[in-house]
C-alpha cells in the first residue's frame, strides 16, 4: 500500500485523545486530519528539522556565517513596508490580507487558508479556506491563541483545489512543509507571520485580566518596538503597558509549553514573512525567502511604500540583564517600569537590532525551559542557529 493510500485510510485523532507530542502539542491541527499518519515525522516538537526543510523549501539552508541569515533565516530581500491606504480594522496596515486578496483575485490561487474567529468569541480561532475577499477580510486580525490551522487540510485535498495559499506560524508551517508532497497540489504559497508566546484561550484571558485595564474590550494587542504592549480597544482607543511592568510572577506559566520550547520565531519555512519586529514603529517588516515569496510581494508592490531596513543600538547588555529578571519573575512597580520604558525607547535597540533583542530574549528563555523540563530533547530539538545565538550569553543553571 502506498504512503498516500495509507494516509487516506488513517483516522484523525478524536478531540479528547492525547496528542503524540503530549504537553508540547501546539495544536497545529495536523492530528485533526488523516495526515496524523505523518505526525512523528512532521511535528516540530517530535522531529525538529528546520535545516532540512529550508533546503526543501528554499533550495538551500541558511548561511550561519551571515549575521542576518543566522537570525532571520534564508532570504533574498528584507525591507520595511506599509500600505499606502491601510485596511480599516487591520491589526497593522493590512499587507497580509492584501497579498491574500490579490493572489485570489488574480486567480493565482483558488483558496487561502486563514483564521477567522467564532461568532461567540472574538479570540477563538476558526480556521477556514477562504474563497472570497470578504472571507479573507474576516480573518484580518491576529488571534493570539493556539490555532489548529492545518485542520482544514483534508478539505483542501477533497475539494480538488490545486493552487493554495496558506497563512500560518512556524509550528504550523513546519508540519505543512513535511506533508506538502502529500497534498496533491500543483502550487503551494506560504505566507508566514513571526510568532512567539501563544496561549490557550484561558491563558489569554488571564493575560488580559492581569495586564489590561479593560480586558473585555480588547480587540487585539501586540508587543511593540517601543517596549510596550499596545492594546487596541473597541472604541478605537489604545492602551499601552511597559514590558517591564508586566506581572511576570503571575504570567510565567501562562504561555503554552510548545511556545516555551520553540526556536522558529521568524517562521523559517515560509516563502515570505510579514511581521513588525524588524521595522520602525508603524511599519511592517518583510522577509522574502524565495521566488514564490517574491511573486507574492509583487502583487501588492503598487499598494505599499517601502524603505530599507535599519539597525541601531546594542541589545546584548539588555538581554543579559533580562535573563535572571525573567527567571526570577521580577516585576517592577509601574512608575519604575514606565521610566525604564522611556529610557530604553530612546537609547535602546531599534530596527533589526530590536528584532535580535527579541529573538535573543526568547531563545535564551526557551533554551533554559527546554533544558530544565525536557533535557533529553535538548540536543536534537534546538537548531544549530539557536545554539549559536544562545551561546552569546551566560545562562543560570
Amino acid at each position: 500500500m502506498t504512503s498516500l493510500a495509507r494516509h487516506k485510510k488513517a483516522k484523525a485523532l478524536k478531540p479528547s485523545s492525547p496528542r503524540p507530542a503530549k504537553e508540547l502539542c501546539s495544536e497545529c491541527g495536523l492530528c485533526d486530519t488523516y495526515y496524523v499518519h505523518y505526525v512523528k515525522e512532521a511535528c516540530a516538537f517530535l522531529n525538529q528539522q528546520i535545516a532540512e526543510l529550508e533546503q526543501q523549501s528554499h533550495s538551500r539552508s541558511r548561511n550561519l556565517d551571515n549575521p542576518d541569515e543566522l537570525y532571520f533565516g534564508v532570504q533574498q530581500e528584507m525591507m520595511a513596508a506599509r500600505k499606502k491606504e491601510p485596511i480599516p480594522g487591520a491589526q497593522w496596515t493590512g499587507i497580509v490580507s492584501s497579498i491574500a486578496i490579490e493572489m485570489l483575485n488574480r486567480g493565482i490561487v483558488e483558496g487561502v487558508v486563514c483564521v477567522q474567529n467564532t461568532k461567540e468569541d472574538r479570540f477563538q480561532p476558526m480556521p477556514v479556506i477562504a474563497r472570497t475577499p470578504e472571507e479573507i477580510l474576516a480573518a484580518k486580525v491576529n488571534k493570539p491563541t493556539l490555532s489548529p490551522n492545518l485542520s482544514v487540510l483534508e478539505q483542501v485535498e477533497k475539494s480538488g483545489m490545486k493552487r493554495l495559499l496558506v497563512i500560518g506560524v512556524g509550528c504550523q508551517i513546519q508540519a505543512l512543509r513535511a506533508v506538502e508532497k502529500q497534498l496533491g497540489l500543483e502550487k503551494l504559497y506560504v505566507l508566514g507571520t513571526p510568532c512567539v508566546d501563544n496561549v490557550t484561550r484561558a491563558g489569554l484571558q488571564k493575560f488580559l485580566e492581569t495586564t489590561s485595564k479593560s480586558p473585555d474590550t480588547v480587540v487585539h494587542y501586540e508587543f511593540m518596538q517601543d517596549f510596550r504592549v499596545h492594546f487596541k480597544h473597541e472604541d478605537g482607543s489604545t492602551e499601552t503597558v511597559p514590558f517591564f511592568g508586566l506581572k511576570t510572577n503571575q504570567l510565567k506559566d501562562v504561555f503554552a509549553p510548545s511556545c516555551m520550547s520553540c526556536f522558529d520565531y521568524v517562521n523559517s519555512l515560509a516563502d515570505i514573512v510579514v511581521g513588525y519586529m524588524g521595522a520602525p514603529f508603524g511599519w511592517q517588516w518583510i522577509v522574502v525567502r524565495n521566488e514564490r515569496g517574491q511573486e507574492m510581494l509583487d502583487v501588492v508592490k503598487d499598494q505599499i511604500d517601502t524603505q530599507a531596513v535599519m539597525s541601531q543600538g546594542n541589545r546584548q547588555a539588555a538581554v543579559q540583564q533580562s535573563i535572571p529578571a525573567y527567571d526570577q519573575g521580577v516585576t517592577l512597580p509601574m512608575w519604575a517600569a514606565k521610566l525604564m520604558g522611556v529610557v530604553i525607547e530612546r537609547i535602546g535597540p531599534k530596527g533589526l537590532e530590536y528584532a535580535r533583542f527579541s529573538i535573543d530574549s526568547h531563545f535564551t528563555r526557551n533554551y533554559l525551559y527546554t533544558k530544565r523540563n525536557y533535557p533529553e530533547k535538548l540536543e536534537k530539538h534546538v537548531p544549530e542557529f539557536a545554539k549559536r545565538i544562545v551561546g552569546q550569553y551566560k545562562l543560570p543553571e
